[in-house]
């Protein structure tokens, strides 16, 4: 695997580490957040050539799309700058011009390229405070140049709201480009979807393991419903293929296990299963349907989907009191919770009036706020793992895309389009490639 080296620059001008604490840029939990205008001139180069100049470019310009893909900036168009775009100075740049334009952050970038080596300098600069934020020096291929970047957003994420983000992420999800409906992965904007299973049949219900290397998913590759436990690089794993059902795998944080449904005792349950699919326990007891477990983070509760009211609703369980409460009453058919990386609330898709749309729900069952309106059929909603981010699948322009939203429903927006449908996302935890 390649590696990325980084270093921070000799001579930053920060002085003591700034923490993230000291801005208030963004309110994460603001759900009418200003966008910060951001200035991203194209890279300096230390040859001036075709090719170091391409590559200048193209990383500006991924940078500016990363950084719009948040949901928190909004970058300056080039046409607006002072200076030619690929004129600015990388160290001292002049402010003044910088903030004429709107721009309150700037990033400049110095590139080199050696026997296929690229360093890469990227540099963030309050321009109101003129004062340098954060200085990088990353070293790598040619062909790093999209985790290069991403390291640098990440870095500007944590500085401006304490957290990593999510962009060493991928988002799995189904797929029917190939005829069936098959499981594909995608980096966290869309980028290089592949296809990872051949089963020539129906596969459903991805979902990913906390390290991101096992993926666990529902097939119908041997004529009904089995699930199956994965790597995704090496060639192992396992298949559970009890009587019945066996669907709907959630893993547990934090473990090399998963809940998931079965019905080999006549009635859908949920189980705990090993990493290689031995069943530890039982972990409801109830007639009717239940399914669709999703894991608070830290591993001690589970939501899932019950028909023991008599119409499909979220409950919530204790698992070291057993105590279980039913979390949603509004609307008679509520199912697919996910429940978000913060812990304090769970998005899920609600049914009314013969229309789906995708809901969020304090734990407590207060605060319900539906995110989608009048836009075809929105399900399967899948947290980012930094929880800004909403992935979930909608017929709004005809057949069912993969779109993201931000966690208060705003920027919705197609993530990809592929032949075929999309659907089931499921988003990765974030995992650093060392």
């Amino acid at each position: 695997m390649k590696t990325i080296c980084f270093i921070t620059i000799a001579f930053m001008l920060l002085g003591p580490a700034l923490s993230w604490a000291e801005y208030d840029y963004i309110d994460i939990s603001n759900p009418f957040l200003r966008k910060i205008p951001v200035a991203v001139p194209f890279f300096k180069t230390a040859i001036i050539n075709d090719a170091e100049t391409q590559i200048s470019s193209k990383a500006a310009d991924l940078l500016s799309k990363t950084f719009e893909f948040t949901g928190y900036f909004k970058t300056i168009d080039r046409n607006a700058y002072l200076l030619a775009p690929n004129n600015s100075d990388i160290d001292s740049p002049n402010f003044r011009n910088w903030r004429s334009i709107g721009a309150e952050l700037l990033i400049t970038g110095g590139l080199s390229v050696k026997n296929n080596t690229m360093e890469m300098e990227l540099r963030l600069f309050d321009t109101f405070k003129e004062q340098l934020l954060i200085g990088k020096i990353y070293k790598g291929k040619i062909n790093d140049q999209r985790k290069i970047i991403h390291r640098f957003c990440s870095e500007v994420i944590y500085l401006f709201s304490g957290n990593w983000g999510y962009f060493n992420s991928k988002i799995a999800f189904v797929s029917t480009g190939s005829g069936n409906k098959e499981i594909y992965i995608c980096e966290f904007d869309g980028y290089n979807p592949k296809q990872i299973t051949h089963d020539s049949s129906i596969t459903l219900s991805p979902a990913w393991s906390l390290n991101a290397k096992w993926i666990a998913y529902t097939s119908y590759a041997r004529g009904k419903p089995d699930l199956y436990i994965r790597h995704l690089t090496e060639k192992r794993g396992a298949v559970v293929a009890r009587k019945g059902i066996n669907s709907t795998p959630a893993w547990v944080p934090g473990k090399f296990s998963l809940a998931a449904t079965l019905s080999f005792s006549g009635d859908q349950e949920i189980y705990l299963l090993t990493g290689t699919g031995k069943i530890i326990k039982r972990l409801t007891h109830k007639r009717g349907i239940d399914t669709s477990p999703t894991w608070s983070p830290e591993g001690k509760k589970i939501a899932f989907v019950s028909k023991r009211s008599g119409t499909p609703q979220i409950y919530i369980k204790n698992l070291d009191s057993g105590r279980i409460k039913r979390l949603t009453f509004e609307g008679r058919y509520n199912t697919q919770p996910s429940w978000s990386p913060k812990g304090d609330k769970i998005a899920y898709s609600a049914m009314e009036n013969n229309e789906s749309n995708i809901r969020v729900i304090n734990v407590d069952g207060s605060n319900l706020v539906q995110l989608t309106n009048n836009a075809g059929e929105n399900e399967s909603p899948s947290w980012a793992p930094d929880g800004s981010l909403i992935a979930f699948s909608s017929t709004r322009e005809g057949p069912s895309r993969i779109y993201i939203m931000t966690a208060y429903g705003t920027d919705q927006r197609r993530l990809l389009t592929l032949s075929g449908e999309q659907t089931n996302p499921d988003w990765s935890p974030r995992v650093i490639n060392k």
